[in-house]
């Protein structure tokens, strides 16, 4: 088998204005960016208002390992089998971060025979939309230092400061810093941190802002710090907020790009879904559903992140009907949810597998609780036995949950064409959306239910600072807002080294952060990291680009 990135530069993409005109798009409405890449004017959904709007269809996943899922792989995969099929299909995917790129993922454009190219590009940069997120937020900080050098006009709190710095790097030696060192002329000193670009509130302001003037507002109302007599400082206050929406007026306009068999996909938004709300732009999404039949859409990590956090907040701000959730799985990724060690995952062993499906099977019933139907998509790989792929579908018939065989990596959108039948078929059941929590309930019974709902947690506890900020956000009144939970992707718990579906757990909040202007509450759970780590040997190692520009190692 060729690598993603033989198999992508062997791709015969179409110019992205025939991919345009095939999704419906007028050529005035494109801004190029090359041959193979655009933006899509805003201005094209005004024509579109009343136009029905298509089915969507929301891709989950089990708690990931390193034998990998597929999510993404699935999603193109799907929307591909779909178009196959003759449906007039398209996808929405969130944009890949330099970080986990040059870290330990690699990059996230699918992979094998279902990818979305140019994938170098998609990869590396794309249309800088995070890099624009990234100077936006640090407009916002260095405005911040600057009105406590300059006489402290709002009498700012520099003890109280919760608005850090951003980079779009997995860089741990720049978690917790010391700035304004240097003298008079260097600022005043304070502790302050860096989290990662795509864990930015500004960022999420971008994934859930209908418009360039609702962006703007949401931005004003991003709160950055305490005043001296408690109350608090927004950046509207610092009047960065217009600044920061003309570094974004072009980042909040969706990228057009295509499939490997010419599928037109949004590609837009970044945010992480283990400490941010993990779902590419709603106005990628709307756009996408007045243009196509069918919508595909990815949600960051497991079920008990990217999925609830799409439901409770993203359809919140959005009012998407989802017609269908798709739950991907692994026999591999099982076997090791089952204890199997990751170097013994290609040996059949029935016992691990049926140990493991237990994490299948809880975020199977997560989905069913938003009243939503699933169908399982169980990714084949050539070392799964027939009995193996038996057991895994065998469980599912028992759930009362439908099943299909994908091999949309080996085969492309041929592969996927079983998913694709299923999916139709469940898409067409009617139900009522369930939402976990009631909106305007206090925060602590909130995040209550999603720990022992979503989780599986027998409570949850907290530590004294998380107790201080509830109790303050609720006596200002802010206590009505959506909960966007930051916590380990790698277990259903808030312990990374829990496998399958754990239980006899408590959940520990250690603090709580408020994102006003995206409009939700960050509860960060165990030792959820806002700004990773490189591992021991980064993928970067791998990544080289020749005399001609041409890049090999990405995957």
């Amino acid at each position: 088998m060729k690598s993603d990135i033989e198999i992508a530069r062997e791709a015969k993409m179409l110019p992205i204005t025939e991919v345009a005109k095939r999704a419906g798009i007028d050529e005035d409405y494109l801004e190029l960016y090359g041959k193979y890449k655009a933006k899509v004017s805003l201005d094209i959904l005004k024509g579109l208002k009343d136009k029905k709007d298509g089915k969507l269809i929301m891709v989950t996943a089990i708690t990931p390992t390193p034998a990998g899922e597929g999510k993404t792989t699935t999603t193109i995969g799907l929307a591909m089998a779909l178009n196959r099929l003759g449906k007039n299909a398209s996808l929405t995917l969130r944009e890949p971060s330099l970080g986990p790129c040059f870290g330990i993922k690699g990059g996230a454009a699918g992979g094998g025979y279902s990818q979305v190219v140019p994938m170098e590009d998609i990869n590396l940069h794309f249309t800088g939309d995070i890099h624009a997120v990234s100077a936006a937020h640090n407009l916002l900080a260095a405005m911040v230092d600057n009105s406590l050098h300059q006489g402290n006009p709002l009498d700012m709190d520099s003890r109280a400061v919760l608005w850090g710095r951003v980079v779009d790097m997995n860089e741990r030696a720049l978690r917790h810093i010391i700035i304004g060192l240097g003298g008079k002329t260097g600022g005043v000193p304070r502790e302050s941190r860096f989290d990662i670009s795509t864990s930015s509130e500004v960022m999420a302001i971008l994934g859930l802002s209908n418009d360039l003037m609702e962006l703007r507002e949401k931005l004003g109302n991003i709160i950055v710090a305490y005043n001296r007599k408690g109350d608090f400082i927004r950046a509207k206050d610092l009047k960065a907020h217009g600044a920061m929406a003309a570094l974004l007026k072009d980042a909040i306009k969706p990228n057009l790009v295509q499939t490997l068999e010419n599928t037109p996909a949004f590609v837009h938004g970044g945010p992480f879904a283990n400490i941010a709300h993990g779902t590419n732009t709603i106005i990628a999404t709307k756009l996408a559903l007045k243009l196509f039949d069918y919508v595909v859409v990815e949600t960051g990590f497991g079920s008990e992140l990217g999925g609830e956090k799409f439901f409770d907040i993203v359809t919140r701000a959005a009012g998407f009907k989802t017609s269908v959730v798709v739950v991907v799985a692994t026999v591999r990724a099982l076997k090791m949810h089952g204890g199997m060690p990751l170097s013994e995952t290609k040996k059949e062993d029935l016992r691990a597998l049926k140990e493991g499906l237990g994490n299948l099977k809880k975020h199977v019933e997560n989905m069913k609780m938003f009243g939503v139907p699933v169908v399982v998509a169980l990714n084949r790989f050539s070392t799964d036995t027939d009995r193996e792929l038996e057991v895994v579908m065998g469980a599912a018939k028992e759930w009362g949950v439908k099943i299909a065989l994908n091999e949309a990596w080996a085969r492309g959108g041929e592969g996927a064409i079983e998913l694709a039948n299923e999916v139709m078929k469940v898409a067409e059941s009617d139900y009522e959306l369930k939402y976990l929590y009631d909106i305007n309930a206090p925060i602590k019974e909130k995040i209550h239910a999603i720990a022992t709902k979503m989780y599986g947690a027998d409570g949850v506890r907290y530590l004294k600072a998380a107790d201080r900020m509830i109790a303050n956000l609720e006596d200002k009144g802010m206590g009505n807002l959506p909960i966007c939970m930051a916590k380990t992707q790698l277990s259903l718990s808030d312990d990374p080294t829990l496998k399958g579906r754990p239980s006899g757990f408590e959940v520990e909040i250690r603090e709580v952060r408020i994102s006003a202007g995206a409009g939700f509450i960050v509860p960060i759970a165990g030792t959820i990291m806002t700004l990773p780590g490189l591992p021991k040997h980064p993928a970067a190692e791998n990544i080289d680009v020749d005399a001609d520009g041409n890049i090999t190692g990405l995957f």
